[in-house]
């Protein structure tokens, strides 16, 4: 037998349940997958760069401005054995494409439990990262620089999408070409089972025509011990004067055909530049 009564305790039921779902803060709404644990990249994307290292004057692919250019020209490697840069550290924008363990973790307000930032430890050059998730503002243009810059977090349904800024001065290809201390980074984290992807979008002013997109894999894992240690101690490798620096003049550098030759490309090509992103660049080359 029908009972109104019945029917109306279960719409006032159902209307409860809305209300509590619809007060829900945003914050608890937004939130995305479990990024937490202990994390290793994988290197099959760009692994000649990636791993061994680039080669040399090669810079196809880049977008740079002819700035970049002449300054990734002008550098020697032989600056790598100067102490001052021995044990510089790799800046955000470029630290994630070398060999590293990643641990995440939140950090989480102990009354609320609202998410206050997600912590990463990079283990190369045991750089500590926080990834601001409370809303808070970007510091002014004029705030100190760092390694890891500043940066800001938020969910965008499944995927964990960061705005960086405040980066100091760095590389984005180990072979000279230079990243400003005016760029900033987007990144996006999407997991899927014991991996995620983390995309990450460069926009330097100063040295990029364009944006620079790049990709790596990342598979979780177990490490413990030292593979999260980088100790790293600069000493004195080569006798030269305390003031001198590495360098190549403008037109000097001897290694610029070296990688073109050895792949059969133009000179053009390897110095890179936007036009050398796309797919119909070889059709240029052809010509």
């Amino acid at each position: 037998m029908f009972n109104h009564k019945d029917t109306r305790t279960q719409r006032f039921l159902c209307l409860c349940v809305f209300v509590s779902l619809w007060c829900v803060p945003a914050f608890a709404q937004t939130a995305g997958l479990d990024l937490t644990g202990n994390w290793q990249t994988l290197v099959h994307e760009d692994q000649p760069e990636r791993g061994p290292g680039p080669e040399l004057v090669d810079y196809a692919g880049l977008p740079i401005t002819d700035g970049a250019r002449q300054f990734a020209l002008s550098w020697d490697a032989g600056r790598l054995t100067v102490p001052e840069h021995q044990c510089r550290v790799h800046v955000v924008t470029y630290i994630y494409r070398g060999p590293l363990n990643l641990r995440i973790w939140e950090e989480k307000d102990p009354q609320s439990q609202r998410l206050i930032a997600i912590k990463q430890y990079i283990s190369t050059y045991e750089q500590p990262r926080t990834i601001w998730m409370d809303g808070r503002a970007h510091p002014p243009e004029e705030a100190p620089h760092t390694f890891m810059g500043f940066s800001t977090g938020k969910w965008e349904g499944n995927t964990l999408t960061v705005y960086t800024t405040h980066i100091k001065q760095g590389w984005i290809r180990r072979n000279g070409v230079p990243q400003s201390d005016k760029a900033t980074l987007t990144e996006h984290y999407l997991r899927h089972g014991d991996f995620f992807t983390h995309v990450i979008i460069i926009n330097d002013p100063v040295y990029l025509s364009e944006p620079l997109i790049k990709t790596q894999t990342f598979r979780q894992n177990v490490q413990e011990g030292q593979n999260w240690l980088y100790p790293c101690d600069p000493v004195v490798e080569v006798d030269r004067a305390a003031d001198a620096v590495p360098n190549y003049l403008p037109g000097e550098n001897p290694f610029i055909n070296e990688f073109a030759n050895k792949h059969g490309v133009p000179v053009e090509a390897a110095l890179g530049g936007p036009e050398t992103m796309y797919p119909e660049y070889r059709q240029k080359i052809k010509k």
